[in-house]
């Protein structure tokens, strides 16, 4: 036991010294030595040997006496304090202890164990090494992969980079493009602008030269006209002379003959006139002698001189105060007049109404709107017996039911005091627009007033002041007053018209100042027949907007049996009082023979095209023809033959109108 620790502590020994060497030699390599750790003599000191660096030899370095002993000059060698270590500081002992172990080892019986254990460690240390070396390969390969994770984590970043380059570029480009296109749109907009513009021009000067050509054409057809007026009269002129040298000529002719039978004539009366004078002196010198030769005669004769003085002085007295009387007289009546013209402008109606239902004077409206709920009685009757809520209206059924709306939320925004809605009739002429407001008014609980736009123009700078005068008297109106205006674009058309007058103009600012809010009182109705020639700030006031278009079949077919009853079959059953009895014939009744539906029906398929006013005057000309025939009697011929007669009459106006549509085109 004890041999083997001995073993183990020369193993150690030498392992240290072993390493030791190894560390020296690592340390002083610069030194060059020559060590056999196997040699059995003892180390000494031998003559430094040239030491292959890089697989080159270099000199030995000498000893410091022989340095210091010969004649070169060269660097001088460092002091050596210690004698057992070489100039560069090696110091051999570890070497010598390691000899001596290994001496030991090799003359010790366990040399071969030693050596083994020796190898064992180094083969351990080599594998360490190569662990380690392992390690480091794995390091490396960590390392690697890391680099790559590193080059990859580069790249996704480089890769989104260009991507987000690419988006914003893109973006940049998209940016641009609509940039471009907006500028181009803007460029497209203002050229197309710059066109209208030149369209525009174009067609006022278009305009103009036809409204230039138009006036030329009229002041040469004026000329024409005066020429030919001038010629006109110049030839009645020569005609007129003619005559008259004509008459002269016969009047200087008769005259030798018409003088002579005057004269005879005055002869003749001159003696008629002198006899009877004699014969009046001769009476007057009877009477005068025999007055003045009996006394009682004179005085009766002075008393009847004096009464006709007395009575024609009296007489002028009369006339003088009959004359005062007179006059005084015209001044009451001539103030009277005025004071009653005060009066209606004051209390009347204006005079641009020329239907209410209202009265004239505010005593009389009490006796108008009895008369009027008589007669709206009378009307409902024969609503109700024809089927028909609106009386003689006859629209189509949408239509109708709009109307009634308008009514019953008129009625309800008038009790709820809140501000009425203006309205616009719109269609052909003849459609039931004027009789629609009419009842439109009447169903809602208003008074109506129906006034024309045509009145407007012909008053000139009085225009503004009537139309002031008509709405402060709509406003006085307790129920709420449904003013309607026919044929508006009379006087409300657009204000930049060439042809508008400034009267005009300044009745159409007047109407717009009194309708800028909404009112409480007025409801206004504007109807036409051409809605485009509006002024943009009259159908800014318009709320609801109704259409009236012509009568379809079965409106035609409703319209024919209406004015049948109204015009034909209750024609002369109208009840008059026994006065009128007495005095006046009765009229024939219409008799109505083989007249069915069927040919109504037929009549208002052949009566395309007709409006509610055209329908009326095809029954009222039916009536005439039943009124011309001899018997009195309506029968399908009759009614055929009036149709048809109508029918071409129809086609022929339309014809006419689209040709004069055309010349004006």
């Amino acid at each position: 036991m004890g041999r083997t620790s001995e073993i183990g502590g020369l193993i150690s020994a030498v392992a240290a010294s072993f390493s030791f060497s190894q560390s020296n030699l690592v340390s002083f390599a610069d030194g060059p030595f020559n060590f056999s750790p196997f040699s059995s003599s003892n180390p000494s000191p031998s003559p430094p040997q040239t030491s292959s660096l890089s697989g080159q030899s270099q000199p030995s370095a000498l000893p410091p006496s022989t340095v210091a002993g010969s004649g070169e000059s060269g660097p001088r060698a460092p002091r050596n304090d210690n004698p057992r270590t070489t100039s560069s500081g090696f110091d051999p002992e570890a070497l010598e202890r390691g000899a001596k172990a290994l001496k030991e080892i090799a003359s010790s019986s366990h040399a071969k164990k030693v050596f083994e254990s020796i190898k064992t460690q180094e083969a351990t240390r080599q594998a360490e090494l190569a662990a380690k070396a392992a390690e480091y390969k794995a390091m490396q390969a960590q390392a690697e992969t890391e680099r790559q994770r590193v080059v990859y984590d580069e790249q996704k970043k480089l890769a989104q980079h260009q991507a987000q380059t690419k988006s914003q570029m893109a973006r940049y480009e998209d940016e641009l493009a609509r940039k471009r296109m907006q500028a181009e749109n803007e460029y497209q907009r203002a050229r197309n602008q710059e066109l209208v513009k030149l369209q525009e021009e174009s067609s006022i000067r278009l305009e103009q030269a036809r409204r230039a050509t138009e006036e030329q054409i009229q002041a040469q057809r004026r000329q024409t006209e005066r020429e030919k007026a001038e010629v006109e009269r110049e030839t009645i002129r020569v005609r007129a002379m003619a005559e008259a040298e004509g008459r002269a000529h016969e009047a200087k002719l008769a005259e030798e003959v018409n003088r002579r039978i005057l004269k005879d004539r005055a002869n003749a009366e001159m003696e008629k006139w002198v006899s009877a004078i004699n014969t009046t002196f001769e009476h007057i010198g009877g009477g005068l002698r025999a007055v003045l030769t009996d006394q009682n005669k004179l005085v009766v004769v002075v008393g009847g001189v004096t009464a006709l003085a007395a009575g024609i002085y009296t007489t002028r007295c009369l006339v003088g105060y009959v004359w005062v009387c007179y006059c005084t007289v015209s001044v009451e009546v001539e103030g009277a007049r005025v004071i009653w013209s005060y009066v209606d402008r004051i209390l009347g109606q204006p005079s641009l109404i020329r239907e209410s239902s209202k009265g004239k004077y505010p005593w009389s409206g009490v006796f108008t709107r009895s008369f009027r709920t008589l007669s709206s009685g009378a009307n409902k009757g024969s609503a109700s017996k024809n089927g028909n809520g609106f009386g003689d209206v006859i629209l189509h059924p949408s239509l109708q039911k709009r109307i009634e709306q308008l009514a019953n939320a008129t009625a309800n925004t008038k009790s709820h005091q809140a501000p009425f809605r203006n309205m616009l009739f719109y269609g052909p002429p003849g459609t039931g627009k004027t009789m629609a407001a009419r009842e439109l008014a009447q169903k809602s609980g208003l008074d109506y007033a129906l006034m024309t736009g045509g009145d407007v123009a012909p008053l000139g700078s009085q225009a503004v002041t009537k139309i002031h005068q008509l709405f402060d008297w709509a406003k006085k109106s307790r129920r709420g007053l449904l003013l309607f205006i026919d044929e508006a674009d009379a006087f409300l058309c657009e204000r930049n018209k060439t042809y508008m007058s400034e009267a005009q103009r300044s009745a159409l600012n007047a109407l717009l100042f009194r309708t800028g809010d909404q009112s409480k009182d007025i409801v206004l109705a504007l109807a036409t027949n051409r809605p485009g020639d509006l002024d943009s700030a009259v159908a800014d006031r318009i709320d609801e907007v109704l259409e009236f278009p012509l009568p379809q079949t079965e409106e035609r077919f409703k319209l024919l049996k209406l004015y049948l009853d109204k015009y034909i079959a209750q024609a002369g059953s109208r009840k008059s009082g026994w006065l009128q009895n007495l005095f006046k014939r009765q009229p024939q009744k219409i008799e109505i023979k083989g007249l069915t539906d069927d040919i109504l029906k037929e009549a208002a398929e052949r009566t395309e095209g007709f409006s509610g006013r055209e329908i009326a005057k095809l029954m009222a000309s039916v009536q005439a023809a039943v009124y011309g025939s001899q018997n009195c009697v309506l029968d399908s011929a009759l009614f055929r033959e009036v149709v048809d007669y109508k029918v071409a009459e129809h086609q022929q106006r339309s014809k006419l109108a689209s040709k004069s549509d055309e010349k004006s085109a």
